[in-house]
């Protein structure tokens, strides 16, 4: 893996004659950021917009990289609904970035994946056998597997129960260490937990949030990291008002 580098975006984004946003964004290098905000004001639209993914609108502005280089083929993406492939298996569908670039899978790194979200035992099995909270947990290896230095993650755990919301996010802080990586949440306990950096993003435009000041992924019940959460959901709800 190439070294991760940070990212800025600058600009306005407009939707007619309506304006989005207006966001003057960096994504640290090698750091977990963490955007909030409630429903329809562009979370979703920034990660598209980075990626170079249609959105609907037109965006005045500029997006970069700290080292010059373009972003094509450095950004693995995890979105909202899981796209898994129906026809295939979990496994095969863990590998199919590298089976359509024609490269040989690295099998024994899915198979230690699978084991760590739990489906090792479910493998060999079709998306349909599948739960919706399986399903996004393979959608997960299927983008821890693409090695990339930046990783962008869209509501990635909000299929999951309690418990296995924790693990992964767990798993996710271990595996993607060193990238710079951009998580889209409505869950200001998440963001309290994983984020070096959070912004919450609004009608207004961004707005920084303080994080505690220990390593991720934090203990949830650690005063610092249940301070900041109670904070920020206050925060939200009174924006959303």
């Amino acid at each position: 893996m190439t070294q991760a580098p940070a990212i800025t975006l600058s600009g306005t984004h407009t939707i007619g004659t309506t304006r989005l946003f207006a966001a003057d964004i960096t994504l640290p290098a090698g750091q977990w950021t963490c955007l909030l905000g409630p429903s329809g004001v562009g979370k979703s639209t920034i990660l598209r917009l980075i990626l170079g993914l249609d959105t609907g609108g037109v965006f005045d502005g500029t997006i970069a990289a700290s080292d010059g280089q373009g972003l094509d083929n450095r950004i693995s993406y995890m979105a909202q609904s899981d796209l898994l492939l129906p026809w295939l298996t979990v496994r095969e569908n863990a590998v199919i970035g590298a089976r359509l670039r024609g490269q040989t899978p690295d099998l024994d790194r899915a198979q230690s994946l699978l084991e760590r979200v739990g489906l090792a035992p479910h493998a060999d099995k079709k998306p349909r056998a599948l739960s919706g909270g399986m399903r996004q947990r393979a959608a997960l290896v299927r983008t821890l597997m693409e090695d990339r230095p930046v990783v962008f993650l869209d509501e990635p755990f909000s299929a999951l129960d309690a418990a296995t919301r924790a693990d992964m996010q767990e798993l996710a802080a271990d595996v993607l260490a060193d990238r710079t990586v951009l998580l889209v949440t409505h869950e200001p306990a998440e963001a309290a937990r994983l984020a070096h950096q959070i912004l919450v993003l609004s009608d207004a435009g961004v707005t920084p949030w303080d994080t505690p000041s220990t390593p991720i992924p934090r203990d949830i019940q650690a005063p610092d990291t249940v301070a900041c959460q109670m904070a920020l959901l206050a925060h939200v709800r009174a924006a959303a008002a």
